[in-house]
């Protein structure tokens, strides 16, 4: 089917009030971000909605594959050109519902004439079109109330435009709508998924990963630079800062009882983020955690860990359970990159048996005897920056003689 253009829907984005152009603007700004490689792509929001249009079909077809990962999109629908005739709008009605299935289908036609010289009157397009339809198939019938589809037909001025199929979108807020926040990547399956859930509420992320070398080894490194480049594909660049974390784990690993160097490691990450979001001038803290998960993850655990800052932590997943996690994390695609079995610094050193609640008082006097905040803001200098998506290096043409 050849498709004229894409009708976008808003969704929540339209309850916006005075705020809603605001919304509408970042929405515009990161389809035309997330859709670089396609040069012909024009568009044209309007109050309640958006249409996309593209000048060939492989275009289209680009469009339609990867809107559905765009947050801030409600659902859209491809939308076919008719000339302002009914056969005509007929034909290309039965044209759009042959490349669905229509056997034991219902449907309905609902016409919005705007352009009123048109010579037939909105009930009589509706009944005159829907028994072209439903003659062409057998296996389809009319339905008034919830039917299978919807065939919307728009008369304005130049042209008929049909569309038949609702396609949902990933739903929630344009990425940036809603500042920008750090997220603490470690490359496991639950701090991708917390990043997700951030940028589908309109929130921009930078990353922050704590590498060990030689405990961890530069795959690992690979794995999460992977992890990053895969959020950056929701609608936003994505910054990863890594942070060289070996000689703090080291100091902590020869200061800190065994049983709680676990809370202090999770506590000096912590200050290091602070450091870099206060840097980069994000708002809040992202973390994966989920409340019981793993010995760091206890209440007490964390009340210890979170001491360290003022700064808001946003836990999206804490009162999510695993199954549910896991069950997100390949729905978007970023499984079976974190279940690659390459450690991360935060299970090289894993005490056998780490404190489930420990106390605050004993924590920060066991840190006492050793100056970290020198090791912290060493390590905060010393990071690498990277950028998702990486853009593809293109040959010269002298490369190529």
């Amino acid at each position: 089917m050849k498709w004229d253009r894409i009708l976008v829907r808003y969704g929540e984005l339209s309850t916006k009030g005075r705020n809603r152009r605001q919304f509408t603007n970042r929405l515009r700004d990161n389809i035309r971000f997330s859709f670089e490689d396609v040069p012909t792509l024009k568009l044209q929001a309007e109050r309640d909605r958006m249409f996309l249009t593209t000048e060939t079909e492989q275009d289209m077809e680009t469009l339609l594959s990867r809107l559905p990962a765009v947050f801030g999109i409600q659902s859209f629908s491809p939308v076919a050109k008719a000339e302002k005739t009914i056969d005509a709008m007929a034909a290309t009605t039965i044209a759009i519902l042959s490349e669905l299935e229509t056997s034991g289908k219902t449907c309905k036609v609902t016409v919005k004439r705007s352009d009123k010289s048109f010579p037939h009157e909105t009930n009589e397009i509706q009944h005159l079109v829907a028994s072209q339809v439903l003659r062409h198939f057998e296996g389809l019938t009319a339905k008034m109330k919830d039917p299978d589809y919807n065939i919307k037909i728009e008369i304005l001025q130049d042209a008929a435009f049909i569309s038949a199929q609702t396609i949902l979108g990933a739903g929630g807020m344009p990425v940036g709508s809603n500042g920008r926040s750090l997220l603490m990547l470690s490359g496991g399956i639950d701090s991708p998924v917390a990043g997700y859930m951030m940028l589908k509420r309109g929130v921009r992320l930078d990353a922050i990963h704590f590498h060990s070398p030689p405990y961890t080894s530069e795959r690992s490194l690979d794995k999460v630079k992977q992890l990053a480049e895969k959020l950056s594909h929701f609608g936003a660049t994505v910054r990863l800062h890594v942070i060289p974390f070996t000689e703090i784990q080291e100091v902590i690993q020869q200061q800190i009882p065994k049983n709680v160097s676990m809370t202090t490691t999770r506590r000096m990450m912590l200050k290091i983020a602070d450091l870099v979001r206060e840097d980069i001038g994000a708002l809040a803290i992202v973390t994966g955690e989920s409340l019981g998960q793993v010995a760091s993850q206890t209440l007490e655990s964390l009340t210890a860990i979170n001491e360290v800052t003022a700064t808001p932590v946003l836990r999206p997943l804490i009162a999510e359970d695993k199954t549910t996690i896991i069950q997100l994390a390949q729905e978007i695609g970023t499984y079976e990159t974190s279940i690659l079995p390459f450690e991360d610094c935060c299970t090289i050193f894993v005490p056998s048996s780490p404190k489930t609640k420990p106390k605050l008082e004993k924590v920060t006097f066991y840190e006492s005897f050793e100056s970290f905040d020198s090791y912290v803001e060493k390590a905060v200098e010393n990071r690498e920056v990277f950028r998702f998506p990486e853009k593809k290096q293109k040959e010269s043409f002298d490369d190529l003689l």
